[in-house]
């Protein structure tokens, strides 16, 4: 009995470590799932970047994430943003959340 309630808790808290977030996108009882991005992130001269499926433009040092380039956009929650932005052809990266045109 004790093996089966363990492999009952170990069910039901698995969803809770995968690495997505369930965000409701305002069309009906549907929901999407947003992967975290990288650690790293390096964007070009555009703001996007494709991840997992799914399209991220990054605007005034936040997040928003899309199933397409354009949209609806919604904020992608704060732990699931990458600990450093780089830019491609800037040097090194700029920190979590700065932007080049921000210094």
């Amino acid at each position: 009995m004790k093996k089966y309630k363990m492999l009952y808790v170990a069910l039901l808290t698995a969803p809770l470590l995968t690495a997505c977030v369930l965000t409701p996108t305002g069309r009906g009882p549907e929901v999407v799932m947003a992967p975290a991005l990288p650690v790293v992130v390096e964007l070009d001269v555009e703001p996007y970047y494709y991840h997992g499926g799914y399209y991220y433009y990054y605007h005034e040092n936040r997040w928003s994430y899309s199933n397409s380039r354009s949209g609806p956009w919604h904020k992608l929650p704060r732990d699931r943003y990458p600990k450093e932005v780089r830019r491609k052809g800037h040097g090194g990266g700029q920190g979590r959340g700065r932007d080049d045109d921000n210094r």
